[in-house]
């Protein structure tokens, strides 16, 4: 059985997506970030970059003991490796959805989330920022449009992967990032296919009802508000 400390955000949804993927049994622990969970002593133990998700795993392959894992990437790494799905053994296969695993880790996932920040949450709109990580976002955009041209499939080739489950949660944002999939043909046929998949669905409803209607001063302070006080905060109760 897995735990998974999750609340419904594209990086959640990654994870959610590959266990119903994988038909894995799982248990659903919400860690609401609205109300700063992420910093309580027990998930700090878990996840010590106070982010969710994470996963407890109680039947490790070959160990004894559970084992932990955070960060989305990381997770999804350790999903395929355990079912040999989603991502290829060896060869240029493994090596084409680990650098679109990073792609999304490194440059999709943060600017669109500095993007959706500024255009969304700030206190006051700010031109050069929205600018900045709009036309970001829009370049990212169009490196995945060219890929999926190249492939005509998926990201990383003719295989769906966890390449394709990282960057999907993020591009399912792209209403509120100001972003038209008509502009990107290559990107909305691929987002369209894998809209259908019922195991996608199934992720991106999990926990849809916790998600709060509005953001209130209590979740802006929790999720904009902390500093590595936060953290030794969470340590200092653990230990």
């Amino acid at each position: 059985m897995i735990d998974l400390h999750y609340w419904p955000t594209p990086n959640g949804w990654k994870i959610s997506i590959m266990l119903e993927e994988c038909g894995l049994p799982y248990r659903l622990r919400p860690v609401n970030i609205g109300k700063g969970e992420q910093f309580a002593p027990e998930f700090l133990a878990i996840s010590p970059n106070n982010r969710m998700p994470a996963i407890v795993d109680h039947a490790p392959a070959g160990a004894s003991e559970p084992v932990a894992v955070f960060e989305s990437g990381a997770i999804l790494i350790y999903l395929a490796e355990k079912t040999g799905r989603f991502l290829p053994a060896d060869g240029h296969g493994r090596y084409q959805a680990l650098q679109w695993l990073m792609w999304q880790m490194g440059g999709l996932g943060p600017m669109a989330g500095q993007n959706g920040h500024f255009l969304l949450y700030a206190p006051e709109k700010l031109p050069y920022a929205i600018e900045r990580y709009g036309k970001e976002v829009n370049r990212l955009y169009g490196v995945l449009d060219a890929q999926l041209a190249r492939t005509g499939a998926y990201v990383a080739g003719t295989d769906y992967s966890i390449a394709d489950m990282a960057i999907f949660p993020w591009t399912r944002t792209h209403k509120a990032q100001q972003v038209e999939l008509a502009d990107f043909p290559h990107v909305q046929r691929w987002y369209d296919a894998l809209f259908q998949r019922p195991a996608v669905k199934r992720g991106l409803d999990l926990g849809k009802e916790l998600r709060a209607p509005a953001l209130t001063d209590e979740a802006r302070q929790a999720l904009f508000g902390q500093t590595a006080q936060s953290v030794r905060d969470g340590q200092h109760k653990l230990a």
